[in-house]
């Protein structure tokens, strides 16, 4: 059983001292990350998922490879055989994304709290709390930093603490993202776009003979004390 109070204090605090270990390699992944914001925001206005949180989960499950589904890195073009299995095949690497927000576990368009605090535990749910039972940190979040050392699940249920995983981390990722694009900043929802104001039509003076003589009548009524 997790506790998600703890773990999330454990996570914000984690994130406030995080340190980039691998300052060159990170800042080289991020740029290409960025490069491909469009493509992401597309996604991000289907799911209401932060287009660079889909950023880092795709670099996390397939090295950004547009071929490999954002759920698993299975190619998207046929059904994929690892968890989340028995999905697509899609029409395209967005199809992919959207479905595996949308209809996989663990649901992340369903999420409306994207304040760093529920970042950090929806990347924990995308990878697995594995990691969070057993009280160490998620390289799926912190490898890449100076948070993680070792300790890695190199099949299912099966965990190696000497293991040391090769690729970087969401935060490591985010981290240097934030420094490529200061655009990327953590709220607690997406802000829905600003409805448009119609504009007032100019009013026209009544010039109707009972327009003007409504006004006559005001402004005899001030010069007498009437007025209220």
């Amino acid at each position: 059983m997790v506790d998600f109070t703890a773990l999330t204090a454990i996570g914000l605090k984690r994130w406030q001292n995080a340190k980039l270990t691998r300052r060159s390699e990170s800042d080289g992944v991020a740029k290409r990350l960025v490069a491909a914001k469009a493509r992401y925001q597309v996604v991000e206005q289907a799911t209401g998922v932060p287009w660079f949180v889909i950023a880092v989960i795709h670099e996390r499950e397939s090295s950004q490879n547009w071929k490999g589904s954002l759920a698993q890195g299975d190619p998207w073009d046929r059904v994929s055989v690892n968890v989340p299995a028995g999905r697509g095949p899609f029409a395209s690497w967005e199809a992919a994304a959207i479905d595996a927000l949308v209809n996989c576990h663990p649901y992340l368009a369903k999420r409306k709290d994207w304040s760093l605090a529920g970042i950090l535990i929806g990347l924990e749910l995308y990878n697995g709390l594995g990691y969070a039972t057993k009280g160490v940190p998620s390289p799926y979040l912190w490898s890449g930093t100076d948070q993680y050392k070792a300790g890695k699940y190199v099949a299912d249920g099966k965990y190696d603490p000497s293991k040391v995983d090769a690729q970087l981390g969401c935060c490591a990722l985010l981290k240097s993202m934030m420094m490529l694009d200061p655009s990327i900043s953590f709220s607690s929802t997406l802000a829905p776009p600003a409805p448009v104001v119609p504009a007032k039509p100019a009013q026209t003076p009544d010039t109707s003979s009972s327009g003007l003589g409504a006004l006559i009548a005001a402004i005899l009524s001030i010069f007498s004390g009437k007025s209220k």
